[in-house]
């Protein structure tokens, strides 16, 4: 696998502010506590019964959304699972048509149709998360084939795109992770397969459901680089997903990095999440990915205390702007509740 020129990311030190100037750290920090607060107030909508059905919340996985997502372009995609608030809000989907959607109301990016697991948004290139696991792998893969299309069959002039793809460490046992996996890379498809491992697939350990529990080494079988990134850091996430990413961009076809995670809330909010010890989850939380790049900004007097206290004021007001959105805006009619089932005549 030398071939494939990746490298495994640098850990967090100084040397990782070699590519990465002060206002993308920022940036970076900003993108995470939002994905957190948005989070955290979709915990306490939910029981005060503001919302409906199940919601798998990403608190905990927040280094690994920020850190590919804040890497590609506006004109490249992602596609997500249910577990998708996060990776909508990195992509620049607004909080306040997120939460609408949570809510059920006219004003959400679905309007009101999608709920939780279903979070779209063509304008921002956010192909929407999916119910059942393994099922945005394929439609990944019809996106990243189209940006080859039409670059060679439609001549297009613009750069190619690039989509990621997430999914958790329990897909990787499904038959579409491998079919896609072979399919992209015997067209070189431009696409970054993203495992979360957040080590548990709902109540099922990881190492107790797989024969080979290093998700990143099954990439060998299809020759494609697999790379294994501690999804806690930020920045190591970032470091690898800027590599696989200027990969695809050149048409050298897709990359898988496995990013080792964990979830701090249960499986949903409906999870009374008993089957991890506490001293697992414990041991997780020391590991925080926003409080850990915070001590890297104290640790290397790159950051100001003040800029951080002002984006957390930031972050707060967009929450709660997001809210009073939602609880303001509109129920869909009756009338149209058979609206958007099909293409309407323009």
């Amino acid at each position: 696998m030398n071939s494939h020129n990746i490298k495994v990311a640098l850990p967090e030190t100084a040397n990782s502010l070699n590519s990465i100037n002060k206002d993308n750290l920022l940036s970076l920090y900003k993108d995470m506590l939002l994905g957190r607060y948005f989070e955290d107030m979709c915990a306490q909508m939910y029981y005060r019964g503001k919302m409906f059905g199940f919601v798998h919340l990403y608190n905990g996985q927040e280094a690994v959304s920020t850190g590919v997502i804040k890497a590609l372009k506006s004109e490249d995609y992602v596609c997500s699972t249910y577990r998708d608030h996060v990776h909508a809000i990195s992509k620049g989907v607004p909080t306040k048509i997120i939460m609408a959607e949570l809510f059920g109301k006219e004003t959400g990016c679905s309007h009101g149709r999608g709920g939780s697991m279903h979070i779209f948004s063509a304008q921002h290139n956010f192909l929407g998360g999916f119910a059942f696991i393994g099922e945005g792998i394929p439609v990944a893969i019809g996106s990243a084939f189209q940006s080859v299309y039409r670059k060679q069959i439609l001549r297009d002039t613009n750069i190619l795109s690039v989509t990621a793809c997430f999914f958790g460490d329990g897909t990787t046992n499904n038959g579409q992770f491998f079919e896609c996996l072979n399919l992209a890379v015997l067209w070189k498809l431009p696409v970054i397969f993203v495992v979360e491992n957040n080590q548990w697939a709902i109540g099922m350990a990881h190492n107790r459901s797989t024969s080979l529990p290093e998700i990143h080494k099954k990439a060998q079988s299809f020759g494609l680089p697999g790379i294994e990134v501690d999804g806690m850091d930020v920045l190591a996430v970032r470091n690898v997903a800027l590599q696989a990413i200027d990969r695809a961009r050149l048409g050298e076809g897709p990359t898988l990095i496995e990013a080792l995670t964990y979830r701090f809330r249960g499986h949903s909010l409906a999870d009374p999440d008993e089957l991890r010890s506490r001293q697992e989850k414990n041991a997780w939380l020391l590991r925080d990915p926003i409080k850990r790049l915070k001590r890297f900004f104290m640790q290397n007097t790159v950051i100001n205390v003040d800029n951080l206290k002002q984006i957390e004021l930031e972050v707060k007001k967009d929450v709660e702007d997001a809210v009073s959105f939602a609880l303001s805006s509109p129920e869909p009619q009756i009338k149209h509740l058979q609206r958007y089932l099909f293409t309407e005549n323009l």
